[in-house]
This record gives C-alpha cells, structure tokens and sequence, in this order.
C-alpha cells in the first residue's frame, strides 16, 4: 500500500478509507493514482459490474498520504480491464491510468506479477502465510483473461 501512496487502514469502516480489501480479493488489484479534481468522481453507470455512485472521494482522500502532494490514491475494481481500451474504475470513473495491476498467475495461482498501465512486467512474487482464498486468485486471472493485463501471467516463468 506505502509504494502506492496508501495507509495501511484495515480497522476503519467501508467508505471512510478502509484498505483491508486492497490487494486481498479478486478485483481490488488495480493502484490508481489520480489527480485531487477527480478523485470524487462517481461512476455513471458505464463500468459493468461497478455500483451506480461508487463514491470513493472521501475515504481515498483519508487513506492517500498527504505527503505525496494533491490527488490520492486508491486500490480501484479492475472489472473491465480485458476490453481494449480498458474499461475498469482506473480508466473510466478517474480518468486515470493504473501505477500497477496485481494479477495472479496460472495454473496454481501461487505467484502474482505487477504489470504496468500498458501490461508490462515491473515485478513479481510468490507470497507466504496466509493467502488470498484460491476462489479470488482465479477469478482475478479471469478478469483480465483476453486483455493486455493477462499477457505477462499466463507466460511468467520465474528465472
């Protein structure tokens, strides 16, 4: 969360800056930096999958570190993300593009890699103890499955 400009809030309530699901389910994988003047953009009903509203302004705006100057930051739904262009929270409700996207790899889904806005490599890890649930890890590789974002995971061999 602290490479992506967030705090590590997982005690406080949904919507008030809450990061407990960051990075922990299928499609809270996306780090969304934006600017200040849209970082209280609602979703208008074009992202599929995605609540009418969605508004995030506030609790992004306590969870982004405010040493990092105006915007915030924010773990965005990558619902959308295998349509060229992208059709995710990141692209559509901020008008932004993603820092990075964590996608799980096939076929065990043990190891992840982070791939750039354009679906580049930037890293990858094979986390210990507990886990995301094996359910998440795969829906989040069906997700991106077509799109530019599950290029890297399904070719990842770790040297």
């Amino acid at each position: 969360l602290w490479a992506g400009g967030l705090r590590d809030l997982p005690d406080v309530p949904p919507g008030q800056g809450c990061t407990a699901h960051s990075f922990n389910d299928d499609t809270h994988c996306d780090l969304t930096a934006m600017l200040g003047e849209v970082s209280h953009n609602q979703n208008d009903g074009n992202i599929e999958g995605i609540a009418t509203g969605n508004l995030l302004g506030p609790g992004i705006q306590v969870a982004s570190l405010p040493e990092l100057g105006p915007g915030g930051s924010w773990s965005t739904c990558i619902n959308g993300c295998n349509f060229e262009p992208p059709q995710d929270v990141a692209h559509v409700q901020f008008r932004s593009r993603v820092a990075f996207k964590l996608v799980w790899c096939p076929p065990d889904f043990k190891k992840f890699v982070l791939v750039d806005d354009e679906g580049e490599y930037l890293a990858h890890g094979e986390p210990t103890g507990e886990l995301p649930n094996e359910f998440w890890r795969k829906r989040n590789y069906e997700l991106v499955r077509g799109g530019r974002y599950a290029r890297v995971a399904e070719s990842f061999k770790e040297e």
